[in-house]
């Protein structure tokens, strides 16, 4: 009953944290209502067109993708989120009055990481050796765009810059 009695004016760590996510949140909510209220609106066809990096798009979208790009991301991301397991152990390895209290700790970590690093570069061998690192490339396929320039244009263009 005697915790029950007593009142705080003050706002919980838990109080805080929760007006800070509503804070942040009301603060996106707000700068997306002002976008959509001020910002103009004006679409035609040239900017609802697709964009290519500078290049008008030539042919279907739905292209299928290699399956290897799904397969060398899973693998970078893997090796990323290991390296990440480094840093810790670098800085719990780097105090040297851990190491003067207890000299076996530095011979113990380092060995530790030795065999985390020797299972990862295992697991990466394994892949490489069942070929799912290997990239297939297929052959390009040539372009059947008109061009209404001549190719005499172009190589008189050459002769005139390569000399």
């Amino acid at each position: 009953m005697h915790l029950l009695s007593q009142t705080s004016p003050q706002i919980s760590e838990f109080g805080i944290l929760l007006l800070f996510i509503i804070g942040g949140i009301l603060f996106v909510l707000i700068g997306l209502m002002a976008n959509k209220l001020l910002a103009p609106n004006r679409p035609n066809s040239e900017k609802l067109a697709a964009y290519e990096c500078g290049e008008d798009p030539i042919g279907d979208a739905t292209i299928q993708f290699n399956g290897r790009f799904y397969l060398v991301g899973l693998v970078f991301l893997i090796f990323d989120v290991e390296i990440l397991f480094l840093f810790p152990w670098l800085t719990v390895y780097a105090k040297a009055e851990w190491i003067r209290e207890m000299p076996t700790w530095g011979v113990f970590a380092l060995v530790e990481m030795c065999i985390f690093a020797g299972i990862l570069i295992l697991g990466l061998a394994w892949a490489w050796r069942q070929g799912d690192l290997d990239w297939v490339t297929p052959k390009p396929i040539a372009s059947e765009r008109i061009n209404p320039v001549p190719d005499q244009r172009y190589e008189a263009v050459n002769r005139k810059y390569a000399s």
